[in-house]
């Protein structure tokens, strides 16, 4: 059966989502087309309003809708501690575990040359730029650890491998009179997992027995 145009290209937008096949796309837009008008405008609405409102964070990249993210705001959090993670989908599956309660720093990805990603894409820069505005702040403690809670495929590992070697390079792992101590989470992980797939227990597991990176 042959689709009207507007439904068409209704099933082609929902197609192009990630994961999305052409028999969800097909449900999806079966879907939308049963609600009625004041659904579809409030949709609409609170479709435009995420994408207008939403923002990186300034400090971590983590997805907010003000300059800086309530975790970096939040007082109770550990300033010593920064959880390096891959996405924000990372972050939020490491928060759900209830057992990190330090800062993160999202990189939007991690190095793939096969996909065009370099180390100048992600936020790695940011991040020794962090590092480097802790010097001049009275922060209270003597060490700052810098967790890896990156995937452990090959892309993974490159990434975690390049960000070690940077910060040996430009910190000789201390900066000024604080040290930095490079953990990573244990093996627990299947290797090539995502992290937003994994459940909070195994989570917590390798978050807890961390080895030094």
């Amino acid at each position: 059966m042959e689709y009207t145009k507007e439904l068409s290209n209704l099933i082609e937008e929902f197609r192009k989502f990630p994961s999305i096949g052409p028999k969800s796309a097909q449900r999806m837009a079966f879907a939308l087309l049963k609600k009625t008008p004041e659904q579809v405008e409030k949709f609409v609405r609170v479709l435009r309003d995420a994408k207008e409102k939403i923002q990186y964070c300034s400090k971590c990249f983590n997805l907010t809708s003000n300059p800086i993210c309530e975790i970096c705001l939040d007082p109770r959090r550990h300033k010593y501690q920064i959880c390096v993670v891959e996405s924000v989908k990372d972050l939020a599956a490491l928060e759900r575990t209830h057992d990190y309660h330090g800062l993160y720093h999202v990189l939007g990805g991690v190095i793939s040359p096969l996909d065009g990603i370099g180390a100048d894409d992600l936020n790695i820069s940011p991040l020794l730029q962090r590092l480097t505005a802790m010097q001049d702040q009275n922060s209270g403690f003597d060490h700052i650890e810098i967790i890896l809670a990156i995937s452990l495929s090959t892309e993974g590992e490159a990434t975690m491998l390049y960000i070690k070697r940077l910060l040996e390079l430009q910190f000789q792992l201390k900066l000024s009179n604080l040290e930095i101590k490079l953990t990573r989470l244990a093996h627990g992980l299947p290797v090539g997992a995502d992290l937003d797939y994994t459940d909070e227990i195994t989570l917590s597991k390798a978050l807890e027995s961390r080895v030094l990176a």
